[in-house]
């Protein structure tokens, strides 16, 4: 993970967990639609490739890619999309289908959709929050000894002289646990399971 610094000082550059380099994000739409798929548990990798060939011709694709189990998708942020003549708009498209990328319309009422929208802006306020190592290890070991559980059930086991949850929020953004963000508002019945 990059530093809370670095990004700091670059606010068009969006960092997480999944990410292996920070990745271009000057539009707001698609930093919110990055920090969703940086918590959701079926988002393994987020990438971003900033060209590729079209036949015989380099192409400025400026693509975010989100990889799962099931294949690899170039997020299509519909509010956050650059404008392109026909012509360079139709070589972006067969330069992302010669690198085998479906698409991820992502739109602005996906953005919108509650209870997931505020949950996630919940949670990813605490994503440089340091969490001291023997509350990591007492939360985690609480979850692996018990299994997925409610998060009120979580932090009235983990023993600490200062509130856990937002350890269990940092944890969630460093990709170590998974929080269930759109069944409903984040609260005691929330689940929380260890990161597989």
């Amino acid at each position: 993970m990059h530093s809370p610094k670095a990004r700091r000082g670059r606010p068009d550059l969006f960092s997480s967990a999944k990410t292996a380099a920070p990745i271009p994000a000057r539009h707001s739409a698609l930093r919110e639609a990055l920090a969703i798929a940086s918590l959701d548990p079926a988002i393994r990798a987020i990438s971003h490739v900033a060209a590729a060939n079209a036949g015989s011709a380099q192409v400025d694709v400026d693509a975010v890619i989100i990889g799962k189990d099931d294949g690899r998708f170039v997020l299509d942020v519909v509010a956050a999309r650059r404008i392109r003549s026909l012509d360079e708009e139709g070589l972006v498209q067969i330069a992302l289908r010669e690198l085998g990328l479906q698409q991820l319309i992502v739109t602005a009422e996906d953005l919108k959709t509650e209870p997931r929208r505020s949950n996630v802006r919940l949670v990813w306020s605490y994503r440089d929050r340091p969490v001291p190592v023997p509350l990591r290890l007492r939360i985690l070991k609480v979850l692996a000894d018990e299994g997925p559980m409610e998060l009120g059930r979580l932090l009235e086991m983990v023993s600490s002289d200062r509130d856990p949850s937002p350890a269990v929020m940092s944890l969630a953004c460093s990709n170590l646990l998974e929080l269930d963000l759109t069944s409903e508002p984040l609260g005691p019945s929330t689940l929380v399971r260890s990161r597989t």
